[in-house]
């Protein structure tokens, strides 16, 4: 249920779901409300007044007795419970005087219904558990059990070819097992790779298990690796679960794997934690359905290349090697069991294929789910990264490309970086008249660092706000003292030490900036270099999709502002989620859409931007913020102070 919320004298209104943060709901709105201390109610700063709706009562030792008998409380205090209206308290600029409040343009990527561009499914899994009540044998009827099993599979079915099986022990325990089970058994069938090859039996279990059919949804990220349990009987997601990959021990990005694999045990060692991860995701939705690993009939996974080859213990060295060659594309259809992983010893897992070397299954798995393939549209694909993956066409041609962004988005080489967990800054606006900022962190704790979306957002209003020139540098004609110059160079106070969970000032340098400026130009100058290659530009787009958890937390316009995004109508921009992880739970779920994925891998074309001249002339042009060509960023252009 959605509730309204006013902002005076802004004049914003916006609607919020029930429950949300009041100072959250403010940063989202882009309503400035001083806040210092991330929203963990401490710095007793976001002073509000609720003049219309529900208001807490006094909550707070940080506002005096006559503030609260006038009617104001903390905004991280206060979630929304009915329609409101909230009154702002008036502040004074640096010359003493009361400024009119400016609210500033913010923009979430639209919720619109993913039906438009994922489509539906059917529940026709690749794997089905049939029920049988085989008659046993006599002297008219001594048939081999194995003979028996397929008529019994067969019947009925006039038109679908004999059964296959391809494992030994599955004779080993048949005839045992239908005697001991009056001949009532249930067969697992895993369908053909392709519409006419026949099915093949996998395992044989006691009795009628049919109720109990499970598939698991696999995304084996390079940082996180995630996990969707669906019951393929109803098409439904019964459990989700996510975990560091454990591989990250050994080497934050895929680059640092690789060399790890060259020691000795290095590949065997990556092999096992990554399935190490895998199996604890197994047992965090299994305990929570409380059903066991081995009731779970097939695993459809993606992942990049190099994540797919540790996971097959295939050497990856090749593949940081120009020019570039991964050994396979196409990974074999593999039994979990060998690799290790908790499952029942007939369970099948699939893999995405690759493109290339930097293009792996989960880009082709995010395609393969949004159906570029099917789409006349051009489309722009986005999955922003460590690794960045870039596709661009639709029905009837594909090209694709990765770029290596560098770990910014993910608060790798910032100085107070972190993932976006308890304390990370995740929202960030700054007062054009004080420079004082407005932080809200994950889970509204007192900060502790930066993450991805919050250094976006920190570095987008400082450029708006002039405290940044479009180099990155600060504006050293400021005298606030937040700007100050250090050891490192300036630097921005975002938090000062007494408001941190760490003990010390929480800054933003220079150094940092330039840092996601460099992240952010190979991104734009990786979809220019594609449009290029193919004579068109970005007014030729018809939509744009970003995939990746990253994606959710993005602010469209602050993206935008800096230049990670193109200036493009904000209408044809889509957010697909972990398209990685949803290509594979449409793959489980619906086989007519699995056999689809040959044609969208065949589709795509790569281009490598290393050996590609215009990239490096695109990427040049690109570190400035937004871009060199201010042509190309209209709306930002406007928004910038003016003689900056």
């Amino acid at each position: 249920m959605t509730k309204t919320i006013q902002f005076l004298p802004d004049n914003v209104t916006v609607e919020v779901c029930e429950g949300e943060n009041l100072l959250a709901a403010a940063a989202n709105a882009g309503v400035y409300v001083p806040a210092y201390c991330g929203g963990d109610g401490v710095c007793g700063k976001c002073k509000v007044r609720i003049t219309e709706g529900d208001a807490p009562s006094a909550d707070s030792h940080m506002l005096k007795k006559d503030e609260l008998a006038d009617g104001w409380r903390l905004a991280c205090k206060i979630a929304v419970t009915s329609d409101m209206v909230v009154e702002l308290p008036l502040e004074k600029g640096r010359d003493g005087k009361i400024h009119k409040r400016k609210p500033k343009t913010t923009r979430s990527i639209s919720a619109r219904s993913l039906e438009a561009i994922i489509g539906k499914w059917d529940v026709d899994p690749p794997v089905e558990k049939r029920f049988l009540k085989l008659p046993p044998p006599t002297m008219d009827d001594n048939i081999s059990d194995l003979a028996r099993l397929l008529r019994g599979i067969k019947k009925g079915c006039f038109d679908c070819k004999e059964p296959t099986y391809d494992h030994p022990e599955l004779l080993q325990e048949l005839s045992g097992l239908l005697r001991e089970n009056d001949w009532e058994i249930t067969v697992i069938l895993l369908r053909g790779k392709r519409q006419r090859e026949p099915d093949r039996i996998i395992a044989i279990e006691p009795g009628n298990t049919t109720d109990k059919l499970y598939g698991l949804a696999v995304d084996i990220g390079t940082t996180t690796v995630g996990g969707l349990l669906m019951d393929l009987n109803s098409g439904k997601v019964m459990a989700e679960a996510s975990a560091y990959n454990a591989q990250i021990a050994y080497g934050e990005d895929v680059i640092a794997r690789m060399i790890y694999s060259q020691r000795p045990g290095g590949l065997a060692t990556l092999q096992q934690k990554v399935v190490y991860t895998i199996n604890s995701i197994i047992e965090q939705v299994c305990k929570e359905m409380i059903i066991s690993p081995s009731d779970i009939s097939y695993i459809m996974a993606a992942g990049n290349t190099v994540m797919s080859h540790l996971l097959l213990g295939i050497d990856p060295k090749y593949v940081r090697e120009s020019p570039y060659v991964p050994t396979c594309s196409q990974f074999p259809l593999t039994r979990a069991a060998d690799l290790g992983v908790y499952a029942h010893p007939s369970v099948r897992l699939f893999l995405y294929p690759a493109v290339a070397s930097y293009v792996g299954g989960d880009i082709v798995a995010g395609v393969h789910a949004c159906q570029m393939h099917k789409s006349d549209q051009v489309t722009l694909f986005i999955d922003i990264g460590t690794n960045g993956e870039i596709v661009v066409g639709n029905q009837d041609w594909m090209i694709c490309s990765a770029c290596s962004a560098g770990p910014a988005f993910e608060g790798g080489g910032i100085k107070f970086g972190m993932r976006a967990s308890a304390g990370a800054i995740e929202n960030f606006h700054i007062s054009p008249d004080t420079y004082d900022p407005m932080i809200v962190t994950v889970e509204r704790t007192q900060p502790r660092g930066i993450c991805g979306s919050g250094l976006i957002s920190i570095v987008a209003e400082l450029l708006e706000a002039g405290v940044v020139d479009q180099q990155g540098k600060f504006n050293r004609r400021i005298e606030h003292p937040r700007l100050r110059e250090s050891v490192d160079g300036y630097e921005y106070v975002l938090v000062w030490e007494r408001d941190t969970q760490v003990g010390q000032d929480i800054v933003i340098t220079e150094v940092d900036i330039d840092n996601l400026i460099r992240a952010k130009g190979a991104m734009y100058a990786g979809y220019q270099t594609l449009l290029e290659s193919v004579g068109l530009t970005f007014t030729d787009l018809d939509r744009v999709i970003l995939a990746g958890n990253f994606g959710a937390y993005i602010d469209l316009e602050r993206a935008i502002s800096i230049g990670l995004l193109p200036d493009v109508d904000r209408d044809k921009f889509y957010y697909l989620g972990n398209a990685s992880l949803l290509g594979a739970q449409i793959s489980l779920d619906d086989t007519k859409r699995f056999r689809e994925r040959a044609e969208v891998s065949g589709l795509i074309t790569n281009m490598e931007l290393a050996e590609n001249s215009e990239f490096m002339n695109y990427y040049m042009a690109s570190l400035f913020l937004p871009h060199t060509d201010m042509s190309l960023f209209p709306t930002v252009q406007e928004k910038l102070p003016i003689g900056d």
